[in-house]
């Protein structure tokens, strides 16, 4: 295991996230929704199989997905929030209503499932996993034979549904980010590392895919699939999320405790935090940027100030209050 110092830039004393309870194995995908309706929602996938939803500025639990039979390795929120859909161990990918908890479709495949994304309207959905294949389902038809395309030589990691450039994005071990056309499932184009991705996501604004592999973050150009900027780091890491005002990023270790923080422009490491008791396995920016979510190996997940000290859901006035203050819904603060 990779150890490191604590730095000079890091206090933790002042910085006090809140822990979201619930999960007991292993927390392996977070996403945060859009703003709709005046708020955001907190979805997150986890080993236990119970994919859970959260009141986002707050981590407040409001339901708990039930009816998968093995690990969740994805959980997404369509635009509205509306839907979720899942991708799971059990050889399913699942799409659900996020008001009543219900299953409203459930796809089988003829293995593990690592990653799933809906279309923008809500009305397909892409899946991807360890039968190096994707597959998109329309919802309107579900009975009907999925579309598929192949490529990959390995497990797909990563999939992503880009709606205003009409692609789906697909990233996975054999160390290649693939394009695919929308309307004839075609591959246009590849974008190929030194080692296997272990994540990849499109920052809030569509206009960068963020991704990780080995020690280095990349930030790819949405629309050219060209590096616009690489980080190199001293360490594994498992994921990253860019701050929508693109002025910082978040990035996890795959092998470390430590959340850290980086100036998007120079790629300096700006803070450094420790909170979980185990390696971070997924980040993620809210859409107002005042807050990201780190999750754990532990089973945890923690919210973090962008701005510590500052008013904002749970955190009031100073985050050092009692803490007893801020034990609401099984959600507690970390030293």
């Amino acid at each position: 295991m990779t150890t490191t110092s604590q730095p000079s830039n890091t206090n933790p004393s002042r910085v006090i996230p809140l822990t979201c309870s619930g999960h007991t194995r292993p927390v392996v995908h977070l996403q945060f929704s859009p703003i709709t309706d005046g708020t955001y929602y907190l979805i997150s996938a986890c080993k236990d199989g119970n994919p859970m939803l959260r009141d986002g500025p707050t981590g407040d639990w409001i339901g708990t997905f039930t009816g998968h039979k093995g690990a969740v390795w994805s959980a997404k929120l369509s635009k509205d929030a509306s839907k979720a859909v899942t991708a799971s161990a059990d050889f399913t990918a699942k799409v659900w209503d996020t008001y009543t908890g219900d299953i409203l479709h459930s796809f089988t495949h003829d293995h593990i499932v690592r990653s799933a994304d809906l279309s923008e309207d809500g009305t397909r959905i892409v899946s991807g996993g360890q039968e190096k294949k994707l597959r998109i389902f329309d919802l309107n038809k579900p009975e009907e034979p999925a579309s598929e395309a192949a490529g990959h030589e390995s497990t797909i990691k990563s999939v992503i549904w880009d709606s205003e450039r009409n692609v789906i994005l697909s990233a996975g071990d054999d160390k290649i980010i693939r394009i695919w056309d929308v309307r004839n499932f075609g591959q246009v184009n590849t974008f190929k590392t030194e080692h296997p991705i272990t994540s990849m996501e499109l920052s809030a604004n569509g206009k960068y895919i963020t991704s990780t592999a080995g020690k280095v973050v990349y930030f790819l150009d949405a629309s050219t699939y060209q590096v616009f900027k690489s980080v190199a780091t001293a360490y594994d890491v498992s994921s990253v999320s860019l701050h929508p005002d693109h002025k910082r990023f978040v990035a996890g270790g795959s092998n470390d405790l430590w959340v850290r923080i980086y100036d998007f422009e120079s790629g300096k490491e700006l803070e450094v935090y420790k909170g979980h008791h185990g390696p971070i396995h997924t980040v993620s920016y809210s859409p107002d940027g005042e807050i990201y979510a780190t999750g754990s190996e532990d089973g945890t997940i923690r919210l973090w100030q962008t701005t510590p000290g500052k008013s904002y859901g749970l955190w009031q006035n100073k985050a050092s209050k009692d803490e007893k203050e801020n034990d609401v819904n099984g959600i507690a603060p970390t030293e």
